[in-house]
């Protein structure tokens, strides 16, 4: 059975610089934790508990220690607060993600009705509204959505950074068949795209496909989606232990990706336990 592996499977830039980071504060420093979990893979953030960083997922909870923020980003009260209480910050907010935050506080500063593509309960999309002050902020998942949106006549769009563009592109026509005006800022990241359009030449040429990823994973998901619709025998796993030797009965050809946040490791030992199926 060949095996075939997308070359941007796993890490983004983001998701390997806040683990280079997170791991370089453990070293230097005893007393510290993680505002959520660091990135959306349980078994690195059971690592990082192994080195000494606890997470803590209320804000109010943190006491004299130094605070990792997550690659998601969070919220500016968070931030606020963090600040107001001396806390020492690492920073580990992916710069696309900071990048999206900005776009949508300068939209709404500068009077727009703000939009943002994306999962209204994401951590990341919570980070970016709470970014928008003064001005109208909306969360569109979808066009059915956006359909519904009461806008006014000048409108501004972003999206969370590990959107589909196809779903980014339609909801902007939907809005712009609504509007006077409507100023776009593209803030999908560019892996995200180049994963998501490897993972559909993938799945469209072979047999079986596999999508390797923590199950709270937006980006994760949304590749395991993408390939399904084009390969119906498309698999989400978080480990090799998930997998079932009976997927693969009379498979030729089997393909492989994995989201942003996936550990190469975990990786290693899925290509490891696939090359033993009989």
């Amino acid at each position: 059975m060949e095996i075939v592996l997308a070359k941007s499977a796993g890490f983004c830039f983001g998701v390997k610089r806040a683990v280079n980071m997170a791991f370089q504060a453990a070293e230097e420093d005893e007393n510290i934790c993680s505002l959520g979990p660091l990135i959306h893979s349980p078994q690195l953030v059971e690592r990082l508990e192994a080195e000494g960083i606890s997470v803590v997922n209320d804000i109010n909870a943190v006491a004299d220690q130094s605070v990792i923020v997550r690659s998601h980003g969070i919220t500016r009260q968070e931030e606020d607060y963090l600040h107001q209480h001396k806390l020492k910050v690492v920073d580990a907010t992916c710069p696309f993600v900071k990048k999206a935050q900005k776009y949508a506080g300068l939209l709404g500063a500068e009077g727009y009705s703000v939009v943002i593509v994306g999962e209204q309960e994401h951590p990341e999309v919570q980070g970016i509204l709470s970014y928008v002050q003064n001005a109208e902020v909306f969360v569109a998942a979808d066009v059915e959505t956006a359909a519904q949106i009461p806008l006014g006549k000048r409108v501004g769009l972003v999206a969370q950074t590990t959107q589909a563009y196809e779903n980014f592109s339609s909801i902007a026509l939907k809005l712009l068949e609504r509007s006077k005006e409507l100023r776009i800022f593209n803030t999908i990241c560019d892996a995200t795209s180049v994963r998501q359009n490897e993972a559909r030449e993938l799945a469209g040429a072979v047999d079986v496909m596999l999508v390797i990823g923590g199950y709270n994973s937006a980006n994760t998901n949304r590749l395991a989606r993408i390939c399904r619709e084009i390969l119906p025998h498309t698999y989400h796993i978080e480990t090799a232990n998930e997998i079932f030797d009976s997927w693969f009965d009379g498979v030729e050809r089997v393909g492989i990706t994995a989201g942003a946040s996936t550990p190469e490791w975990i990786i290693r030992e899925v290509v490891a336990k696939l090359g033993k199926v009989q």
